[in-house]
This record gives C-alpha cells, sequence and structure tokens, in this order.
C-alpha cells in the first residue's frame, strides 16, 4: 500500500481524488457501491508491477472527491465527463486506455464506452452486465413491479430517508452489512428494520475483509457520508431519459466480463439466460470471453484478487 501514490486533480469544476502506481499503459479502474478507490488495492499493486499505469478515482460523491450538492449531478453523462476530463490529465499521451469496472464502476463504463469507445482500448468489466435501456417502461417502474418498495434500489430513492437510517445503524455497521452480503437473491431494506439483523448483533468479515478495511471505509463515509453514492441510484429514471438516443446502440469495445455465481446480479431472472444464450453477445458483439466464478459473491475483486488480476492481465495482454 506505500507504494501507491495520492494525489487531486480539478476534473469539470470538481476536484477528484484519485490513486496510481506504476508506469506503461493506463488501466482506470472504476469501482462501484458503497466502495473507493481502495476496493482496487490488490489490483493497483499487482497490475503496476507487470508494466502498467494503475489509476483508481474515488468517482465524484465519494471519499475525497467532491460530492456536488444535486441530486441531478451524477447521470451517466456527468461520470463520463469526469473519466474523459480525468483521462487528458493521467494518459495525455495515450489515445485510448484500457478499463476495468464493478458494480456502479461497471455500469458507468458500460457507458464510457457507449458514448466515447475512441478513449477505450479493452474493457474488463465484473458483476454488472450491460441492460439495455428499454424504451417502454423507466427502470424504477420495472424495478417496483418486480420486487415491491422494500427493495434496497426503491427505499434509496426519497432523499434523506435511507441516509437517516443509516446513520441510526451506523457507518461500519452499514459497510460490513454490504460488504459481507452474499445471498444470491434480491436484498430487500424494509423500512426501520435494517438488514433485517438486531442492532447488537455481530458480524463476522470473511478472511479477504478485515477490520483495518472497513476502518478505512467507515473513516471516509463518516466524512461524507453515503448521499453522494446513494444519488447514482436516485438518477436511474433521469439517465433512461437522457439516454434514449442510445436505444439499441452497441458496446463496440473488446469486452471480457467476470462474475460470481453467487453475485445477486448474476441470479436476477433472466440474466443467465441474457448473458449465455446471445442477447450479451448481440449487444456487445466484441464480447471475447464470459467467465463466471464458482463459490464467489459479488465483491469479486476483493474476494478473489489474484484470480481477478490475472484475467484482467491475461485480457490486456491481447492489445
Amino acid at each position: 500500500m506505500e507504494d501507491i501514490e495520492h494525489r487531486t486533480v480539478s476534473v469539470n469544476g470538481i476536484n477528484m481524488h484519485l490513486a496510481e502506481n506504476g508506469e506503461g499503459p493506463v488501466i482506470l479502474f472504476l469501482h462501484g457501491f458503497p466502495e473507493l478507490w481502495y476496493s482496487w488495492r490488490h489490483q493497483i499493486i499487482a497490475l503496476a508491477s507487470l508494466g502498467y499505469k494503475a489509476v483508481a478515482p474515488d468517482l465524484r460523491g465519494y471519499g475525497d472527491t467532491d460530492s456536488p450538492p444535486s441530486i441531478t449531478s451524477y447521470t451517466t453523462f456527468h461520470m463520463v465527463g469526469d473519466l474523459v476530463a480525468l483521462l487528458d490529465i493521467v494518459a495525455p499521451d495515450q489515445d485510448k486506455v484500457f478499463v476495468v469496472g464493478h458494480d456502479w464502476g461497471a455500469l458507468i463504463a458500460w457507458h464510457l464506452c457507449l458514448y466515447r469507445p475512441d478513449r477505450v482500448k479493452a474493457m474488463v468489466n465484473m458483476s454488472v452486465f450491460l441492460s439495455p435501456r428499454n424504451p417502454k417502461r423507466k427502470p424504477l417502474e420495472s424495478l417496483r413491479a418486480a420486487y415491491g418498495n422494500d427493495y434496497y434500489i426503491c427505499r434509496f430513492q426519497e432523499p434523506g430517508e435511507i441516509e437517516a437510517e443509516f446513520a441510526q445503524l451506523g457507518t461500519a455497521t452499514v459497510l460490513k452489512e454490504f460488504l459481507t452480503y452474499r445471498n444470491p437473491g434480491p436484498l430487500f431494506l424494509p423500512k426501520g428494520k435494517g438488514f433485517g439483523h438486531p442492532p447488537d448483533a455481530s458480524i463476522v468479515l470473511p478472511p479477504w475483509l478485515s477490520e483495518e478495511d472497513i476502518n478505512y471505509y467507515a473513516s471516509k463515509y463518516e466524512k461524507t457520508g453515503f448521499t453522494g453514492g446513494v444519488n447514482y441510484y436516485r438518477d436511474l429514471d433521469l439517465n433512461w431519459e437522457l439516454n434514449a438516443a442510445w436505444t439499441g446502440a452497441k458496446i463496440n469495445v473488446p469486452v471480457k466480463f467476470i462474475v460470481g455465481d453467487l453475485d445477486l446480479t448474476y441470479n436476477v431472472p433472466g440474466t443467465k439466460d441474457y448473458i449465455h444464450k446471445g442477447g450479451f453477445k448481440r449487444d456487445v458483439p466484441l464480447l471475447e470471453e464470459v467467465v463466471v466464478l464458482e463459490g464467489v459473491g459479488h465483491f469479486i475483486h476483493e474476494e478473489k484478487p489474484d484470480e481477478i488480476n490475472k484475467h484482467i492481465y491475461d485480457f490486456f495482454q491481447k492489445f
């Protein structure tokens, strides 16, 4: 960890914190919720040692990067705009870079490839597959119809409400609950009932997640709260409106996709058929490989860092 360098750069009027290490072709690592640059700590060191420059920002709303106050400042266009500006700073002499995304970072990476394929050499995306825009129905309407109002994304919609519940539970507890979640089914957060565990219940951390890791995450979320990260979910319907022009558009970047078989995303009804029976390849014509890791949950790059590092390295070596 001591080899990782940190700095703050200005992109589109916000101060963005990034961690970086190594020299060579840039790999841009994009984290998800509720994480930070720190979730890529294993990849940053490993890929830097293999001849790459690893760059992992705290995305807007997270960690030591600014959190714009407006809920509508967290659309895919804002995120991709931040990343293009960031690439102009960290890779000024590289027309294209490698990209690795997970969770919300994966969703943003898909949109980076959709809007600016000219900036991406190849991509490894994890956990969140491409979800083509359905022109007939807004995302939240679909989610409520499928899962009801207690589904976590639906619970995130009312400004301030879930933040108040998280504050009652305590930052470290909330982080532990999310990061240790291994139920392949959907996550429900009934109002006032938290994650369904007694308030004093101890949460056993898996071998890949230490109290030191939790303390680092908590130290940042104690300062920022969860609002920035939750605002991404609050802009789902706005993204749907703004992305109308890209309905039916393909991802024209070479892609490797990795997911754990216990990941809640992989177990959404219809997902396995979409990924394995032609739909995914139709929408991502340059999809080269799909890897399903057995017995692995959502936070795949932290749970199985050595395997993920090898998958990333082996794929990018082709280009």
